[in-house]
């Protein structure tokens, strides 16, 4: 027998099984990971919520192998099949694959050639001639015949013989692990184009004739690879590399092996080698090339889903400009200007649409309507969406700030990616009823700068724009992950319950859109909470619920100080402890650093609290209320760059990281078009992860290597040493030969923004030159 469920996701883990055991006991119990994270400690000792999400996955994957597990049993037990051995074999299968390798033999099918042959009679010749090959197959199958049963002559006899052996040889456990597991290792990945689709398929060109083994093949190419065959592109392929075409094949050669089955001249061998390969090219090897292709995909899908996942974790926790009455404008040529003015506690205050540029060119209208928008509701900050026009539109903001200096003005570009998914939601229509669509997206702009994290969860995460194929992955995965990754953000950050939006209070450990509700339906008809407690007074928000939100929920300037901080309401007899230790009000103790420090943790204990939780108290104590995410930051674009055709190789530039993925980060600098930092140029010293040297929202800058106008693509460096390709001395062939050796480039890949397709192969080469090296081995976007 394995060992318990909880011990194989400890030693998984690297932790106790008493900690599994007990997260796994809260988990049942209906806890939520922030919760159990941050409250719970004393329980789990101290699992942080990464390790919980890890946790939670496992759990449901090893509780639906048992329950597969005891399926399997019945159902061979039910047949009468099921003897000691294979119980043991099925008890001690670890992952489902192993598990329906086992079952496969005994697994109810439609009525084979293998199965017709058996109620033909015809085993005990499949069974003679493997077991003595000195045999001649066409005397003993002569002995066979059955024409009531289709077997007429001695080829029908003998091809039924094959297909009882291809059967077995095919379904031999033991067998297909070690021909999987070789060919994982040895296997290459193939694609050719489908003739005819050249010309349709241009975007895959690269892949056109292309080759890497499968066990190293990265995400992004994997995603590239299978979406070019989806669109019926390309022809993928799983094969060995074989130098030696005439060369036994070594996936034949361990069929044979297993069954004892070796050419020596005897009469039978010559058939019994024809068996073994029919048994590969018609039986295994097509269904270890399809479930092989399938772990690709879902190993390239899981790395898709763990990059889009980090990149939202970092836009939702990017810095909050706080509460600062902002403008938000939504570019627009045609159109207009949308214009929205909310206030310091993010509600909408004024709208107007302006026409600075064609058809109308009403820029001096268009100023003075945003001066007295500016100077009527004392404005700070001008929010710009960075979308089409916006450089138009920042260069609009910036005179309105050279003519007004008065007004003390601080423009910033913001990412309008999912602005108009909200602006259309039936969400955005119950905020703003009588508020035009087209003026909904210029609040959630200037929204999103205040508050990102407050903003950005009522819009779907697969809206805002920060993954790698999004669309090429399973979308319940994708779903769940980045639900969980708002979870988390949402609940580490805390929420002011009396401005709190439903959106983002449904969020909250323990909480619900339903319930969400009912706290903003309570608050709208009974005015502001002035206490946690006064929560419970809220409809269908019971103890559990309670317990599960409480610590996240916060309410400034109430009855109770530490009602807003994240001290949970079931610990406060622990500060009312220290209080009376110290003889000090809460107020006094609350931000008195260097007094709460030289307290010591250890005295405040007891049965419930253990040190972990008076820890954490202690340091909220020190900084109540204290906000995880960085200062507030703003890039500052170069003036007068507003177009890729106004970059030069060399320029020094700042901006902000709107995406990261595998081979690096896409940056925007203010040109319309991201430029790709490659993973090779972020840094001086060797990366192997990009997201352990940027996030997206970072503000970074960086210098400019080469401009390709053509396709609109611009490679970007981190390094400022590096010098552009028109000041480098480096031969193209040596810079061909190390492209070469980074790998191939895909091909198709999704984008959501301005983004570069992806593209290259092996078979087709790098241009020498600082934008090649900087795609050359992958753009996934």
């Amino acid at each position: 027998m394995l060992p318990p469920i909880e011990h194989r996701i400890a030693e998984e883990l690297g932790v106790t099984p008493r900690q599994v055991m007990a997260a796994v006991q809260l988990l049942d119990d209906g806890a939520t990971v922030p919760f159990i994270s941050r409250y719970r400690k004393e329980a789990t000792n101290g699992l942080d919520d990464t390790q919980l999400r890890m946790l939670e996955e496992r759990l449901g994957y090893l509780r639906e192998l048992e329950d597969r597990r005891a399926t399997v049993i019945a159902s061979i037990e039910e047949q009468g099949k099921l003897t000691a051995e294979l119980r043991a074999e099925i008890e001690h299968a670890d992952t489902k694959q192993r598990l329906e390798d086992l079952y496969l033999p005994y697994k109810p099918k439609r009525r084979t050639k293998a199965q017709i042959a058996r109620e033909a009679g015809i085993a005990p010749l499949a069974d003679a001639l493997l077991a003595n090959p000195m045999l001649e197959p066409e005397t003993e199958a002569a002995n066979y015949l059955n024409a009531e049963a289709g077997f007429a002559d001695v080829k029908a006899v003998l091809d039924g013989a094959r297909q009882i052996l291809m059967e077995q040889f095919a379904e031999d456990a033991t067998l297909l692990g070690e021909l999987r597991t070789y060919l994982h290792e040895h296997g290459e990945v193939r694609s050719a184009v489908i003739e005819g689709k050249e010309n349709e398929g241009a975007k895959f060109r690269d892949w056109f004739d292309f080759r890497e083994p499968i066990a190293s093949m990265p995400s992004h190419r994997a995603l590239a690879l299978l979406r070019g065959r989806n669109e019926g592109v390309l022809r993928l392929s799983l094969e060995i590399d074989r130098p030696d075409p005439d060369a036994p094949h070594p996936c034949e050669g361990r069929i044979a092996a297993r069954f004892g089955i070796r050419n020596q001249g005897r009469a039978a061998d010559r058939w019994l080698a024809d068996t073994v390969r029919w048994t590969w090219s018609v039986k295994v090897s097509l269904h270890l090339e399809l479930e092989l292709m399938g772990e690709l995909r879902e190993r390239a899908e899981e790395e898709a889903i763990r990059v889009f996942a980090r990149n939202l974790k970092d836009l939702l926790l990017a810095a909050p400009a706080g509460s600062r009455c902002t403008m938000g404008l939504d570019p627009g040529i045609r159109t207009g200007v949308k214009v929205a003015v909310v206030d310091t506690t993010g509600k909408l205050v004024d709208t107007a649409t302006v026409y600075p540029f064609e058809p109308r060119r009403d820029r001096e209208s268009s100023l003075a309507a945003l001066a007295m928008l500016a100077k009527k509701h004392a404005v700070e900050l001008i929010a710009i969406g960075n979308g089409t026009a916006s450089r138009e539109t920042d260069a609009l903001a910036a005179e309105l700030m050279s003519r007004h200096p008065e007004l003390k003005l601080t423009k910033v570009m913001v990412s309008e990616a999912g602005a108009s998914v909200y602006s259309a939601s039936e969400l955005a229509a119950r905020e703003f009823p009588d508020v035009d669509v087209s003026l909904r997206g210029a609040v959630s702009i200037a929204r999103r700068l205040q508050d990102p994290l407050a903003e950005l969860v009522k819009i779907d995460p697969k809206s805002i724009g920060v993954g790698q194929y999004q669309h090429d992955v399973n979308q319940g995965k994708l779903a769940k992950s980045l639900d969980a990754v708002v979870e988390d953000c949402v609940n580490a950050v805390g929420v002011d319950v009396n401005t709190a939006s439903v959106p983002l209070l449904a969020r909250i450990s323990g909480l619900n859109n339903t319930l969400a509700s009912n706290i903003v339906e309570y608050r709208n008809a009974n005015g502001p909470f002035r206490s946690r407690d006064v929560l419970k007074a809220v409809p269908r928000l019971g103890p559990k619920t309670f317990e599960q939100a409480a610590g996240f929920l916060r309410i400034p300037n109430g009855d109770n100080p530490l009602d807003a901080s994240s001290v949970h309401p079931e610990a406060y007899p622990v500060v009312e402890r220290i209080l009376s230790r110290v003889q000090k009000s809460v107020r006094e103790l609350m931000g008195n650093g260097s007094f709460l420090k030289a307290l010591k943790p250890a005295e405040f204990t007891d049965e419930r609290f253990g040190l972990p939780t008076v820890q954490d108290i202690l340091a909220e104590l020190e900084k109540p209320g204290r906000d995880p995410r960085p200062e507030f930051r703003t890039a500052t674009f170069r003036e007068g760059i507003e177009t890729v055709k106004d970059l030069q190789p060399g320029m020094l530039l700042e901006g902000v990281v709107t995406n990261v993925t595998n081979f690096g980060a896409f940056v925007d600098i203010g040109v319309h078009q991201d430029g790709l930092v490659h993973i090779s140029a972020l840094s001086n010293t060797f990366v192997k992860d990009p997201h352990s040297v940027v996030k997206a929202g970072q503000v970074v800058k960086v210098k400019v290597l080469e401009v390709d106008i053509p396709r609109n693509r611009i490679a970007l460096t981190m390094r400022m040493t590096d010098e552009p390709a028109a000041k480098r001395s480096e031969a193209p062939s040596a810079r061909q030969d190390r492209t070469n050796e980074r790998g191939s480039r895909p091909s198709g890949a999704n984008h959501t923004s301005r983004r570069p397709h992806d593209g290259g192969g092996k078979s087709s080469p790098a241009a020498g030159n600082a934008f090649a090296e900087a795609f050359a081995r992958a753009r996934g976007k």
